[in-house]
């Protein structure tokens, strides 16, 4: 039995390495805005929080709190489920509601299809059997969150189906409201020195987009931006591949140094 002192996920496990890598950070935006194109998530973001004015505030908890859940004590893992359920539950409106177990999954589902994407694309692709545990312990996130495992795809084959069986059912329905929400997030308010970075993170988010998704939105994309894309993601890897190389190639006692 787990105590509650001890973390949920055991040190060096696959859900530990995945969502704690720098590279899954870059995914972000992606996430957000795979959010934003279910409408009801989109609705729920408009009318019970100041979006326009913090739009990736919400995210910053939401991350913060899949961090306390899979890197804390199982205590305070269980803590921060609970008052983030408390906060969905006072997020609803006609037709939707936050706690709604397929809006929770959908939002969830956006963090674990980005991480893997995040780390296949800068890393490297996870070996299937690493993935599968990956997916197998964020399940148990998720449910902390508020989708019952019965309710979530059984394995990381039903979820990819599940994630574009999805998106192929919400990008018909992406309107006016959350393309205004997805420009919140692609133009944020920052100081003008910012703007370099603004811009970078912005072409970054659309390519790392799914198409049809990318293209509800109306954003442009061209095969030069996504070369330039794809050869970061390359060089990135290589650079990966030869640090492990010549780490292996020291002595361990220097490296210990």
């Amino acid at each position: 039995m787990t105590s509650h002192q001890e973390p949920l996920f055991a040190r060096g496990s696959a859900i530990e390495k995945v969502f704690g890598h720098p590279a899954v950070l870059l995914g972000a935006g992606r996430a957000l805005l795979l959010q934003l194109a279910h409408p009801d998530v989109a609705r729920g973001v408009a009318e019970h929080s100041d979006f326009a004015a913090d739009p990736w505030g919400r995210l910053q908890r939401t991350l913060d709190a899949v961090n306390a859940i899979v890197y804390g004590p199982a205590d305070v893992a269980y803590e921060t489920a609970a008052a983030l359920r408390q906060v969905h539950a006072r997020v609803s409106g006609p037709g939707y509601a936050a706690t709604d177990p397929e809006l929770v999954l959908w939002v969830h589902a956006t963090l674990v299809d980005t991480a893997l994407e995040m780390h296949a694309r800068w890393v490297r692709p996870l070996p299937r059997p690493v993935a599968e545990a990956f997916y197998a312990e964020a399940m148990v996130v998720c449910e902390l969150f508020g989708a019952p495992v019965t309710h979530q795809p059984a394995d990381l084959a039903s979820f990819d189906a599940y994630v574009r069986d999805t998106i192929e059912a919400v990008v018909p329905a992406v309107g006016d409201q959350q393309r205004s929400l997805a420009r919140a997030v692609l133009h944020p308010r920052v100081p003008t020195f910012a703007d370099p970075l603004v811009l970078l993170g912005r072409q970054l988010t659309v390519g790392l987009l799914p198409d049809p998704v990318r293209r509800a939105f109306g954003f442009g994309w061209d095969l030069p931006r996504e070369a330039a894309l794809r050869a970061s993601g390359l060089g990135t890897r290589v650079a990966a591949a030869q640090l492990r190389l010549a780490r292996r190639a020291v002595p361990a006692r220097l490296l210990a140094a």
